[in-house]
């Protein structure tokens, strides 16, 4: 049974469901939370659009990441918008760190975004996966390789029919993952009690793991 509040689960994208999480963290909070001040500081300087005076933003340091306090970033996201200096601008720096494109959300609103709002950066490279779901399959390259490949669909396809049958979802989906998501939202926003298991793995979700959704396949359906 849904909690009060989280009807809205059932029609989440893949997206939107890393939003989710994403607005969760309290570091993005505290980051959203420091950018927009700046943001607003910016703007009672110089103007927002059309009327923004763009020549003297860009002459303000402030316009730049990092944040204040905030180190360089060691593993950004996919590209940095930077300007002739290589200097990368505020509203770029907060995407590469938190993974996304276009200008960065507020945590706090409760509709979600829709395409036009949010762009997802390519995710980082996959780490190894748990032993349930790990399949090693050795190819011998002195031998003629379209037979080794349909071998190995056919150990892939027999693999993931036995994770399902011992309860496992092969391949995972939005679809599938919903109402464990959920309950995971229910409890990082203290509205349902849980284990500790299932609330360390929420935590992690939104540290990181949100990243990981956007690796799930994006059928176009909720």
């Amino acid at each position: 049974m849904v909690a009060n509040g989280y009807a809205y689960c059932a029609t989440l994208t893949r997206d939107q469901w890393a939003w989710e999480f994403l607005r969760r963290n309290p570091d993005y909070q505290a980051d959203y939370r420091q950018f927009f001040a700046l943001w607003r500081a910016l703007e009672a300087d110089y103007g927002a659009p059309p009327q923004r005076d763009f020549q003297r933003w860009k002459r303000d340091p402030r316009a730049y990441g990092p944040l204040p306090g905030k180190g360089e970033l060691t593993a950004a996201s996919g590209e940095l918008c930077t300007v002739d200096d290589d200097r990368v601008l505020l509203e770029c720096w907060m995407g590469a760190k938190w993974g996304f494109h276009k200008f960065p959300l507020d945590p706090e609103r409760t509709e979600p975004p829709g395409s036009d709002e949010l762009s997802w950066r390519p995710p980082p490279s996959a780490a190894l996966p748990d032993d349930n779901y790990r399949l090693d399959i050795h190819f011998d390259l002195s031998l003629p390789l379209s037979p080794q490949l349909e071998a190995a669909k056919f150990r892939l396809v027999g693999r993931a029919t036995e994770l399902r049958r011992a309860g496992y979802a092969a391949p995972k989906s939005v679809a599938n993952q919903r109402e464990h998501w959920t309950a995971m939202l229910c409890v990082l926003d203290a509205v349902e009690s849980g284990d500790a298991k299932l609330l360390a793995e929420a935590r992690a979700m939104t540290q990181g793991g949100y990243l990981d959704i956007l690796r799930l396949a994006d059928d176009g359906t909720k």
